[in-house]
């Protein structure tokens, strides 16, 4: 039972319809606590689709989807309440540009945990602390580099204490000096043992910080394994092909 204990993603079966379009066709996945792992793929592929139903973002076609113990496909699963569990960073951060950093890390945990103003306060300096950012606390979004936005979104997300992060494509959107930054915060995240679902094209990433890599295509899961086996000694033909381009 201690093996099933540790599962804090469950995904089986999941599928995922525009219209007459399959995005995604039959993904099936475990991910246990404490792992991070990497979502590679073409545009197209689903990668996106797949992390953004993870918190019902996107409505499910068919499947079951299990994370952190709630059922994200029944129907009488309190869906905010699953999400609060789960902290999401988005490409284009996401952040409230009429707040400053202080009211956009504030919102969420006041409005929802019902933490006191003075305890949010107190949580949000711990967290851009954390992530390099606490000289900013009355900055507005419109003041800051990209860079800098997007570690005040992972920030946020942590103001929730989530048990998982997902990161879709967090760094694309920046320019390519300010892409460190923001990865040596996931990497501190990882190395604290926040369970992560990370799309994202970056190959340094995945080979330093990843558990397992999953290579995504056409909707579904063609190759999945260790950095080493994924990256560096791709089996599937349709993985060799793409990495000739990205590496």
């Amino acid at each position: 039972m201690a093996e099933s204990k540790q599962i804090k993603i469950h995904v089986e079966h999941l599928k995922k319809d525009f219209g007459k379009l399959q995005v995604l066709r039959e993904i099936n996945v475990d991910i246990r606590e404490g792992e991070v792992v990497v979502v590679l793929g073409p545009s197209g592929s689903g990668k996106s689709t797949f992390l953004r139903c993870l918190n019902r973002l996107e409505d499910i076609t068919d499947g079951r989807v299990v994370v952190d113990g709630f059922d994200m496909t029944a129907k009488k699963t309190d869906i905010n309440r699953a999400r609060e569990n789960v902290g999401m960073v988005f490409q284009h951060f996401n952040l409230f540009n009429n707040m400053d950093v202080l009211g956009n890390m504030m919102l969420a945990p006041v409005e929802l945990k019902k933490a006191s103003k003075a305890e949010a306060k107190e949580k949000a300096v711990q967290l851009l602390t954390r992530v390099g950012m606490q000289e900013k606390l009355h900055a507005y979004p419109a003041q800051l580099s990209g860079g800098q936005k997007q570690r005040v979104a992972i920030a946020r997300a942590l103001a929730m204490n989530p048990d998982v992060m997902l990161f879709d494509e967090p760094t694309s959107a920046l320019d390519p000096e300010m892409v460190g930054e923001v990865l040596a915060v996931m990497k501190q995240l990882a190395a604290d043992g926040m369970t992560m679902v990370v799309v994202t094209h970056e190959i340094g990433f995945a080979r330093e910080v990843a558990d397992r890599v999953i290579f995504m295509e056409n909707g579904y899961i063609i190759e999945e394994g260790t950095p080493d086996e994924v990256i560096d000694h791709p089996k599937e033909q349709r993985t060799i092909d793409f990495l000739s381009k990205v590496l």
